[in-house]
């Protein structure tokens, strides 16, 4: 009996299929490689790369290094804020928060603290939403344990997503919010970028940051850059419509993701500082 050959469309269809098949498989079991870009360095390092640019150790309770924060030089700033940096480098990079808050009022207005992911930089652990959130939540403890200035938080990128948890959980103790590039959720960005995929149900990693915003009510500041390649501008959009309280955007339309200015002479730093001030201070408890 003679066999007739396979049909070529179906064979390119079929060979189609399990590549696509194999690639879905890929960004699941890889996923936090394709979320997560750390950058690692010795505390030794860090600590010179720090001490250069003006920073020093934030410590927690036990002595141990959980971030970096602007060097006191006399009495302490009226409010404070921490960083929750983007997904590559490490905070040391994100220096120019530091410079372009403290540079208010000569540093009497801002005193700002740059927070460490685990798996980044010095710090031991492995990368992931609920290790950032759970060492974020840390961090605050640890802050409003040290003093009694009010507490803002800064997330830049997927930073947003841990600020946004942050501010969810603790919504009468962070007294307001600076988003920088942010999204709606993680899945609805990986959605844009890989249209041809199932990621919403795919991705374990959620970042809902619509959903947390939804337990807080504090001023939150949106930074967007208007040509964003990573985070297109509408998810920030999105996020800022879907926010029921106090809120202001700034877009600096000519943005790409990397290339916001954040010059400290920039008229937006003080510009979101008096919003924040002024909105946080007439903010219910």
């Amino acid at each position: 009996m003679t066999m007739k050959p396979a049909n070529p469309l179906l064979r390119m269809s079929c060979m189609a299929l399990l590549v696509y098949i194999g690639f879905a498989i890929l960004l699941t079991v890889l996923q936090d490689q394709f979320i997560y870009f750390p950058s690692r360095a010795s505390e030794k390092r860090l600590l010179h790369e720090a001490s250069s640019t003006g920073l020093e150790p934030w410590r927690d309770a036990d002595g141990a290094i959980i971030g970096w924060k602007g060097a006191q030089r006399g009495a302490p700033a009226a409010n404070r804020m921490i960083v929750f940096h983007g997904n590559a480098g490490y905070a040391v990079h994100r220096s120019y928060f530091v410079k372009g808050f403290e540079s208010i009022d000569a540093g009497k207005t801002w005193e700002v603290h740059l927070f460490e992911y685990p798996g980044y930089g010095a710090r031991a652990g492995k990368p992931g939403e609920a290790v950032f959130k759970d060492a974020a939540n840390a961090a605050l403890r640890n802050l409003l344990g040290a003093g009694r200035q009010p507490v803002f938080l800064l997330g830049e990128s997927i930073g947003t997503g841990v600020a946004c948890h942050v501010a969810s959980e603790f919504p009468n103790e962070v007294a307001g919010l600076v988003l920088v590039t942010p999204f709606t959720s993680l899945p609805d960005v990986a959605a844009h970028h890989y249209p041809f995929l199932p990621v919403r149900m795919l991705l374990s990693e959620r970042y809902d940051n619509v959903a947390a915003l939804k337990k807080y009510h504090r001023p939150i500041a949106f930074l967007l850059a208007g040509r964003d390649e990573v985070i297109p501008a509408k998810f920030g959009r999105s996020l800022y419509d879907s926010y029921a309280g106090a809120k202001r955007l700034w877009t600096q339309e000519d943005a790409t993701h990397n290339d916001l200015d954040y010059d400290p002479r920039a008229a937006w730093w003080r510009d979101v500082s008096d919003f924040l001030l002024t909105r946080g201070a007439a903010a219910p408890d």
